[in-house]
């Protein structure tokens, strides 16, 4: 079992955190006492303050004023509820982009953005970190022994990137620590291609909009860049608070779960992780689409849990209801709410957390729902809202135990972008949509698997999956894996180039000698078209003309006689297998690899994940998801109700059940 290092992350919370966003600067104090007892009638113990908060703190140029915090900060105190104390600089205010007008963003055209929204700065910007650093370190000096703080907040949601000339600079500078120098620089890039070498590092320039497509190194070391950038920031903060406040937990709010790849969440990994820090994330769930909602929410919280490295995570956003900024209106439907939160908890979330607690009577997200609605509390998602926040007292002994995970699905972003890159001989061969295809049939199947950095320790896994890795240096550390016993499963399109984007000589480059296969070529699939294996599967995308070299040919392509499509090759006491093809259905490939279910013989649909604590109690989270009443095979107190549980005892359909197998 995996060392849990840090099982109390929050210490001042009792019990599992169960609250949401909390902005007392929209509402009347009358509103914030309403606030206190509605709180506590949910089960709220801990909320996120002065996330947008910057000009209620720092009106105007060095003018401070707590007075309003300082009594949110009480009012919570004097309730009962702790804080999650944000730093506020996710938003500066018109005074500040007016006064720095080089910290607002310029996008990649070379149009200044206005200010007049959120998240309107350039990370670059010399003024910008300046106040940031200096905003964060007056809220820890002024509130490191408040009796209301749990933890911190630094900024909010990372993601703005910047190609103004301040950004421009810090990325040669960037360039000059990885590449060393021009020589180097241009070697990455393949400048020799179009006659783009450098000669002096002020021709370097972000990729602004050009005449054709600009180099893939280059677009591939920018998105390095701009992770970097926002890296810097956020340490900046957290530095800053630690020098006030050492003993608190500090974390943000990342995007792991969703769909925006933006980050290089690996590269935050130890900055996230570790002793007083935490792995927190935001989720909204996309309305339409292939995958499921209950098959969405278990790859926000796998990959969460991934990064965190198995170590406690916070679910710190989701939403109650509708998502306002989703394109077209959507609802999730009764239950959904209270099924979508457990199951975030049952995969190591240390609590459920919203977006917000109130409803907004204005702004841009004033239809977002909350987890008291605009309808108060004579409706449905109130009434769900509260239920869960007494179904996490009930459950609150889960709290620091771990999930264990017999596979992983490799999630490389750099990987990710590599493939996005311009100039690809397939516009659907993009990675992140198929992790989340693999991970889907893996959840379908019963299967939990943490979405894991390739570089990261597997030998913790029985089973790895590497849908997609078109980057990857070399093949040590999967061959080590292997090679120790591992089956390790690799998509097509994989190890193709190196970390410069620069393709291996030898198809399929990096994974050549590994996998015992010679590509010779490649040939995408039509858009909708299929192709047929002599074992009665069938791929789509993308398939290779390849060649077994030291390498069973488990199936091949119908159509295409003697063409070889599944490899499968022994490697010390492990075996390595190779798809030319990505296959329609996973299952069949699941089945020939030996990958049973978590729990044998139950149904897809019933979802049941195993949380562990070290001293070995340990609890089945049960979720129907189904229209049926299905058995869940296990036995102990369902500590939702109270009853004893049996195998032989039907859950029904919608319902769900925390079993502590004591």
């Amino acid at each position: 079992m995996r060392t849990n290092r840090n099982a109390d992350i929050i210490p001042q919370v009792d019990g599992l955190a169960y609250g949401g966003d909390y902005n007392p600067e929209q509402w009347d104090r009358d509103t914030w006492d309403e606030d206190l007892r509605l709180m506590h009638e949910a089960g709220v113990n801990l909320v996120s303050v002065n996330i947008f908060a910057w000009a209620g703190i720092n009106p105007a140029p060095d003018v401070w004023d707590f007075t309003r915090l300082d009594a949110v900060m009480d009012h919570l105190h004097s309730g009962g509820i702790r804080a999650d104390l944000a730093t506020a600089t996710a938003s500066p205010p018109p005074w500040f982009s007016q006064r720095h007008p080089e910290t607002l963003p310029v996008d990649a055209e070379g149009h200044r953005l206005h200010y007049g929204a959120r998240a309107e700065y350039c990370p670059n910007a010399p003024a910008y970190q300046a106040a940031v650093v200096e905003m964060a370190s007056r809220l820890a000096e002024r509130y490191a022994d408040h009796p209301a703080l749990a933890m911190w907040h630094v900024g909010n949601e990372y993601y703005r990137s910047c190609y103004c000339d301040a950004s421009a600079t810090a990325f040669q500078t960037w360039l000059q620590d990885r590449h060393g120098d021009l020589d180097g620089l241009n070697h990455a890039w393949g400048t020799t291609f179009w006659s783009q070498t450098y000669t002096d590092w002020t021709q370097v320039l972000p990729p602004r909009q050009c005449a054709e497509t600009p180099a893939p190194g280059l677009i591939l070391d920018w998105r390095r860049f701009c992770s970097d950038a926002l890296l810097k920031l956020f340490r900046s903060e957290a530095q800053a608070i630690e020098q006030h406040s050492p003993d608190k937990p500090i974390t943000t709010n990342l995007m792991v779960s969703g769909d925006f790849a933006v980050l290089d969440y690996h590269r935050w990994g130890p900055h996230v992780t570790g002793p007083n820090r935490l792995v927190a994330t935001d989720h909204y769930l996309i309305p339409d689409g292939p995958i499921p909602w209950p098959a969405q929410v278990a790859f926000g919280a796998d990959a969460s849990r991934g990064l965190a490295g198995g170590d406690p995570w916070l679910l710190m956003e989701q939403a109650s209801n509708s998502s306002a900024w989703r394109r077209g209106y959507f609802a999730k439907k009764p239950g959904d709410q209270l099924r979508h939160s457990l199951s975030y908890v049952a995969r190591g979330s240390e609590g459920a957390m919203f977006f917000q607690w109130r409803a907004s009577r204005y702004g841009a997200e004033r239809y977002h729902s909350a987890m008291l609605p605009h309808g108060g509390t004579d409706s449905r998602v109130w009434r769900e809202i509260t239920a869960f926040g007494a179904q996490l007292k009930r459950i609150a002994e889960v709290k620091g135990s771990a999930v264990e995970s017999r596979a992983a699905i490799l999630l490389d972003f750099e990987s990710v972008w590599a493939s996005d890159t311009p100039g690809q001989p397939s516009a659907d061969m993009g990675a992140y949509p198929e992790l989340r295809r693999w991970h889907s049939a893996l959840w379908h199947r019963g299967v939990t698997a943490d979405l894991v950095d390739p570089s990261w320790d597997l030998d913790r896994y029985a089973y790895v999956f590497a849908p997609s890795l078109y980057l990857l240096d070399d093949d040590a550390h999967l061959r080590a894996y292997v090679e120790q016993g591992g089956t390790l499963v690799v998509g097509p399109y994989s190890g193709v180039v190196d970390r410069n984007d620069h393709v291996h000589p030898g198809l399929p480059g990096a994974l050549r000698d590994l996998i015992g296969v010679r590509v010779e070529e490649f040939v995408p699939v039509p858009k909708g078209d299929k192709v047929a294996l002599d074992d009665g599967t069938e791929g789509q995308t993308w398939t290779e003309v390849a060649h077994a070299l030291d390498a069973e040919v488990v199936a091949s392509f119908a159509d295409y006689p003697g063409t070889a499509a599944v490899f499968r090759r022994s490697l010390g006491r492990g075996e390595v297998w190779y798809l030319s093809t990505r296959p329609v259905d996973l299952d069949p490939l699941f089945e020939r690899i030996g990958l049973a279910p978590d729990f044998p013989g139950v149904p897809t649909g019933l979802e049941l994940v195993r949380r562990k604590h070290e001293d070995g109690r340990s609890y089945v989270f049960a979720i129907n998801h189904t229209d049926d009443p299905h058995p869940v095979p296990a036995t102990g107190t369902d500590l939702l109700t109270g009853t004893a549980w049996t195998p032989d005892r039907d859950l029904d359909p919608g319902e769900a059940a925390v079993i502590s197998e004591r």
